[in-house]
């Protein structure tokens, strides 16, 4: 069994990556006609609401900078992912530097002793 403050971490991750299956569905509901009125809509408003039971025992083992932090870089990563790969988007060099930052700011963070 993990730590508890290693399974923290990857309860944040699997959260991050709900997120993202979230913003996913929102994103497909924001281009229908009426985007509050969809499956798509409440799935994503669903799938956000079922982590929040879970972020309770996420914020009793990390600070709630690590907690951000950490899930953040994941959605930025993720979403990054899903934009190039699900809707064609691109990344210019400046977001692709973005991205660069942000990792280098977990590191920094789960590096700090405690």
């Amino acid at each position: 069994m993990l730590p508890p403050k290693h399974l923290a971490i990857a309860v944040t991750l699997l959260f991050s990556g709900i997120g993202v299956v979230a913003d996913y569905f929102l994103k497909v509901a924001s281009t229908r006609e009426n985007p509050w009125k969809n499956w798509e809509f409440f799935l994503g408003l669903v799938l956000y609401a079922s982590t929040a039971f879970g972020w309770l025992f996420v914020m009793q083992h990390l600070k709630l900078a690590a907690v951000g932090i950490l899930y953040t870089v994941a959605m930025l990563i993720l979403l990054a992912l899903v934009g190039y790969f699900g809707f064609g988007e691109s990344l210019s060099k400046r977001e692709w530097l973005g991205l660069i930052f942000a990792i280098a700011s977990v590191l920094l963070m789960v590096t700090e002793k405690d």
